[in-house]
């Protein structure tokens, strides 16, 4: 797509069935988590039960070994969190107030919406709501005999660098430069899905089923160099920062792309939609 004095990409992709993938960051909870099970319903999505689960979509896929985003009405899913079997006089209210969560997150996590519980019926309880185990108790602080070692830049070379600078560029151009951090994180959500290819240059000059995956590399851009404001953008992305929250595609508003269209929209920074 082309704006006066810019380039945006609709990352092509006829012909490709992948969507969502997850590299939202989980909350830290004291309590580790067991496993439990959730049975899918009409209208589910990875990304939907990773919310409902408060776990991420790339969580999801490896817990329960899967490949795709195609799920069935009725399958059974592993998901993070604690089970609850209902004993006589519970009822969803109850079992809520029992594990201090909001009434329609136990009620969305076991598509319940009724009070009527049959004894014995197992519930699945999201890790939010597991109670804590008990805080241990504080030992007197030892003394720091060294200072804390620094954390380590990130790793990556400079053709990497100078690559997603050009990319970022090129597809960014006159956007703010949170779009510009945001178009190169999804570079690096690629690289880290295991969906695409799982470097920085294998990203940007993928080809699936015949088609380059980002318009500047189809139309020779590309290969312009980098303005500053870029290289930072990119230096950022490839140190770990991603506004988008783990997209895998990005668009431009003007898009009447109906495939780009149908994915769940993950955030809208300036003129350009990232999605999952």
């Amino acid at each position: 797509m082309k704006r006066t004095l810019k380039i945006k990409s609709i990352l092509l992709s006829t012909g490709l069935t992948l969507g969502i993938s997850a590299f939202m960051a989980v909350n830290a909870y004291a309590y580790t988590p067991g496993v439990t099970t959730y049975t899918t319903v009409s209208g589910d999505s990875l990304y939907k039960i990773s919310r409902a689960f408060h776990t991420t979509v790339g969580s999801l896929m490896g817990l329960n070994q899967i490949k795709n985003y195609n799920l069935s009405i009725g399958q059974q899913l592993q998901v993070p969190g604690d089970t609850y079997t209902v004993k006589s006089g519970d009822t969803m209210f109850l079992i809520a107030k029992k594990y201090g969560m909001p009434l329609a997150e136990l009620q969305r996590a076991n598509n319940i919406y009724s009070d009527y519980l049959d004894i014995g019926k197992v519930l699945a309880v999201p890790v939010s709501a597991a109670a804590p185990q008990p805080a241990p108790v504080q030992q007197p602080a030892a003394p720091v005999q060294n200072p804390p070692a620094e954390p380590k830049p990130a790793s990556y070379s400079n053709a990497d660098l100078d690559l997603m600078s050009r990319l970022i560029c090129a597809e960014a151009q006159g956007e703010s430069y949170q779009a510009k951090v945001a178009v190169g994180a999804v570079v690096m959500n690629r690289v880290k899905s295991g969906l695409f290819a799982d470097t920085v240059s294998g990203v940007i000059y993928q080809r699936i089923n015949g088609y380059y995956q980002f318009t500047p590399v189809a139309n020779g851009w590309i290969e312009k160099p980098a303005d500053a404001d870029s290289i930072k953008a990119a230096k950022e992305a490839l140190g770990g920062s991603d506004p988008t929250n783990g997209a895998l595609w990005y668009y431009d508003d003007s898009t009447t792309n109906a495939f780009m269209l149908a994915k769940e929209v993950s955030v809208k920074i300036d003129h350009m939609i990232f999605a999952y």
